[in-house]
C-alpha cells in the first residue's frame, strides 16, 4: 500500500493522538511522520516526545509526504487549504479531520483531481478505541479509502457510509462519548447519594460500563436480550427501568442525537452534495 510518508497538518490534540497510536501500534516509524505547527514551542514538544520531524511550514510538509492528514480546526481549514494548494498533487491522498467540512468544501479549495477522505472519529483514539467513519469525495478511490482505513485502524474501528450520513454520524458516535460520560457522572452522583466515597463509586461505575460494553460487543446479542439478562420479575432493575422509562430517557435521547445532528448540519460547509 501507497502512502507510507504521512504528515499531519495541525499538531493539536488530535494529531498527537494520531501519531501516538501510529507510533504505539508500530503502524508507521518516527521516519515516517511529520507534524506541522504554528508554534515553535509546540513542535520542539512533539519532536521531543515522539522523535518525530515536525515543522511550522503546511507546504515543506505537503512537499515531504504522501498522504495528508488535516488535523486542524474546522474554522481554521480555509487558511490552510490557501497554503497548501501550490503543493498539493493528485498523487497525494487528503484525509480530512475536520468536522463539518464536507469534501466538495476541501476539493474546491484545491488543484483539480485531488483525492479527498473525510474522516468522522471521536475522542476514544486517545486510548485506541476510536470509532472512525469513513467517507470518500469525488476523485477518492478504493486504494485511497484503503489508506485512510490503514492509518485508522490503529487507533480503533474503522467503518465505510457515505458522506450524506456523515452528519448522523457526528451526533451519535462523534458526539457519543459525552453522552455516556453524562451518564458515568450521574451514576457515580448516585452512588454518593447511597452513601458510598466517590472513590469506590467511579470504580464501581466505571467498570460496570466497561463491562456492559464489552458484552455488547463480544456476545453480539441486541441490547433488550442483554437488558433482560440483568431484569428479573418484580425485581430491582425493573423498578428502575420503570422510573427511567416514565421520566422519558428514551424519548430525551432520541430528541438530543437529533439536535445535534440538525446542529451539524447548520455548522457543515461545502454545499448541500452528498
Amino acid at each position: 500500500m501507497t502512502g507510507r510518508k504521512v504528515a499531519f497538518l495541525g499538531g493539536g490534540r488530535m494529531g498527537e493522538a494520531l501519531v501516538s497510536g501510529l507510533i504505539r501500534s508500530g503502524g508507521r516509524s518516527v521516519e515516517e511522520i511529520m507534524v506541522t505547527c504554528r508554534r515553535e514551542e509546540r513542535a520542539r514538544e512533539l519532536k521531543e516526545r515522539y522523535g518525530v520531524a515536525t515543522t511550522l511550514s503546511n507546504p515543506e510538509a505537503v512537499a515531504w509526504a504522501e498522504t495528508l492528514v488535516l488535523t486542524v480546526k474546522p474554522q481554521d481549514m480555509e487558511v490552510l487549504l490557501a497554503q497548501i494548494a501550490g503543493s498539493v498533487q493528485p498523487e497525494h491522498t487528503v484525509i480530512s479531520f475536520a468536522a463539518g467540512i464536507r469534501t466538495s468544501f476541501v476539493e474546491r479549495h484545491l488543484p483539480d483531481a485531488i483525492p479527498v477522505v473525510r474522516v468522522m472519529s471521536n475522542v476514544a483514539v486517545l486510548v485506541d478505541e476510536a470509532m472512525s467513519v469513513v467517507s470518500p469525495g469525488a476523485h477518492a478511490t478504493e486504494e485511497h479509502l484503503e489508506v485512510a482505513e490503514e492509518l485508522l485502524g490503529y487507533v480503533g474501528k474503522v467503518i465505510r457510509l457515505k458522506e450524506a450520513h456523515q452528519d448522523a454520524i457526528t451526533a451519535t458516535s462523534g458526539s457519543g462519548p459525552a453522552y455516556f460520560f453524562l451518564l458515568a457522572e450521574a451514576m457515580i452522583e448516585a452512588c454518593i447519594l447511597l452513601g458510598l466515597s466517590r472513590d469506590v463509586a467511579t470504580e464501581l461505575i466505571v467498570q460496570t460500563m466497561l463491562g456492559s460494553a464489552k458484552m455488547l460487543r463480544d456476545t453480539g446479542k441486541h441490547p433488550v436480550e442483554l437488558r433482560e439478562m440483568v431484569t428479573s420479575p418484580g425485581g430491582t432493575t425493573i423498578a428502575a427501568i420503570r422510573v427511567l422509562e416514565e421520566t422519558g430517557v428514551r424519548a430525551a435521547f432520541l430528541n438530543a442525537i437529533d439536535a445535534a445532528r440538525r446542529r451539524s448540519a447548520e455548522l457543515a460547509q461545502g454545499g448541500d452534495d452528498d
